[in-house]
């Protein structure tokens, strides 16, 4: 009976450390997964930060694309004032309305150049928001999935607890 006991007591034990390894194992994966999520976040907000401060220049750059605007709008009223003016002295003097000419042409040239030049910048700025919000949602996915995770693996630790008591109670 005693030597029956004792191999009993050796399989309890064996079956405790085996016990104690799977959930060694269990508890370092899912330790390694929080780990790995806790570091997406991390970049995550990282590169959401890079990108607000991008997005804080892209604003500079538009004010400052406005107020060149603006400028270059009463520049062109004022040089097409000045033409209009020149434009009447000219009558009398053929060379000098040829060059004048040549000038507007220029001036009317630029513009389309700038104008053009502010469009491709408005796409750009549309097509970065568009990136950033994509970001923003696969940021705030991969935030869910790692709440969810958390979630899961609390539950797992109140299960372990509860088995734990519960082999303790016995």
């Amino acid at each position: 009976m005693k030597r029956l006991l004792t191999w009993l007591n050796l399989l309890a034990v064996m079956a405790l450390a085996a016990l104690s390894i799977v959930q060694w194992r269990i508890n370092r994966q899912l330790n390694l997964e929080a780990s790995r999520l806790e570091q997406i976040r991390i970049d995550q907000a990282t590169k959401i930060a890079e990108q607000e401060k991008a997005i804080q220049g892209y604003l500079f750059d538009l004010d400052d694309f406005r107020h060149r605007l603006s400028d270059t709008e009463s520049a062109l009223k004022e040089t097409e004032t000045k033409l209009a003016a020149a434009t009447r002295q000219i009558d009398h003097l053929t060379a000098e309305t040829n060059q004048l000419t040549a000038e507007r042409d220029q001036l009317r040239a630029n513009l389309d150049r700038w104008m053009a030049a502010v469009k491709e910048r408005d796409d750009a700025l549309k097509k970065a928001g568009l990136t950033i919000q994509q970001l923003a949602a696969a940021r705030n996915d991969a935030i869910s999935k790692s709440n969810e995770a958390v979630t899961k693996f609390n539950d797992l630790v109140n299960k372990y607890n509860a088995l734990v008591k519960q082999g303790n109670g016995k």
